[in-house]
C-alpha cells in the first residue's frame, strides 16, 4: 500500500506541469535560518521544482501575491485574514531589537518601547515602502522615535553597529547569533514579551501541491526548533 500511495503522488506530481515553479516571497527582515533549511528540505524531495526567492516589505510581498507575481509568501500579519487566501500559521515570535553593543541599554536583559523612544529605529525597506513602513511601526506598534531606513538588513546591522539606531527584528524560529558588534534584547510591554504571528500565504485560488508541501516543511522545522 505505501508503494502505491508513494507511485499515486508521483504520479499526480509529475503531472503537473504548471506547478514546477515554486515562487516564494519574504521579509527583507527575515534572518531565521528554518525558510534556508525548508528551501534546501524541498529541493531534495523535489529536484524538478525550480525554486525562485524574492524579498521585500510585508506591503511589496502582498502586491506580489495579489498579482500573482509569487506562488506563496512568509509574512507577518498586520491585517484581519481574508477568504481569497490561506493563511498559514507557523508561529507567534518575540519581538527583540539589535543595537550597538557599547550603546548604554545593550547590558539590560529588556527593553520597553519607553526605553527606546529617544533612539532611531532603523526599518528595512525599499524607498516605495519607507512611509508605509512607518506608519505601520507608529501607529499600530507603537514605536515613537525617528526612523532611518536601509535596504536591507546587512546595511541596517551596519548601521546599528555604527551608533546611529536600533534594528527591531521577530525571532521568527532560530536566529544566528548577532555580531559581536550587537547586541540582541527583548523587547517587552508591562514585562511581558511583545509577540507578532507569522504565516505563509497564499492565495486559494493558487493552492497547488506543492504549495501546501512547503508550507508543512517549513511549519514542522519551526516547531522542531521551538520544542
Amino acid at each position: 500500500m505505501d508503494a502505491v500511495e508513494k507511485l499515486t503522488r508521483e504520479t499526480i506530481r509529475i503531472g503537473r506541469d504548471s506547478e514546477s515553479t515554486l515562487r516564494i516571497g519574504f521579509l527583507r527582515c527575515y534572518s531565521g535560518q528554518e525558510l534556508h533549511e525548508a528551501v534546501a528540505d524541498f529541493a531534495e524531495i523535489y529536484p524538478e521544482v525550480a525554486i525562485t526567492i524574492v524579498a521585500g516589505t510585508h506591503e511589496e510581498l502582498y502586491d506580489l501575491l495579489r498579482t500573482g507575481g509569487v506562488d506563496l509568501v512568509l509574512s507577518d500579519q498586520r491585517r484581519a485574514f481574508s477568504d481569497e487566501y490561506v493563511n498559514f500559521e507557523l508561529l507567534r515570535c518575540a519581538c527583540t531589537i539589535e543595537l550597538s553593543s557599547r550603546h548604554p541599554l545593550s547590558a539590560r536583559e529588556s527593553v520597553t518601547l519607553e526605553d527606546i523612544g529617544l533612539i532611531p529605529c532603523i526599518l528595512i525597506a525599499s524607498r516605495e515602502q519607507q512611509n508605509a513602513e512607518e506608519d505601520y511601526y507608529t501607529n499600530t506598534l507603537g514605536f515613537s522615535g525617528n526612523f532611518l531606513f536601509a535596504e536591507n538588513l546587512e546595511e541596517g546591522r551596519l548601521m546599528a553597529t555604527s551608533g546611529r539606531g536600533f534594528v527591531p527584528l521577530e525571532s521568527v524560529g532560530t536566529l544566528p547569533p548577532p555580531q559581536t558588534t550587537l547586541t540582541r534584547i527583548p523587547l517587552v510591554r508591562d514585562g511581558r514579551p511583545i509577540t507578532r504571528n507569522y504565516c505563509v500565504f497564499w492565495r486559494k485560488a493558487g493552492t497547488g501541491y506543492y504549495i501546501e508541501e512547503f508550507a508543512g516543511i517549513l511549519r514542522s522545522l519551526l516547531k522542531k526548533k521551538s520544542i
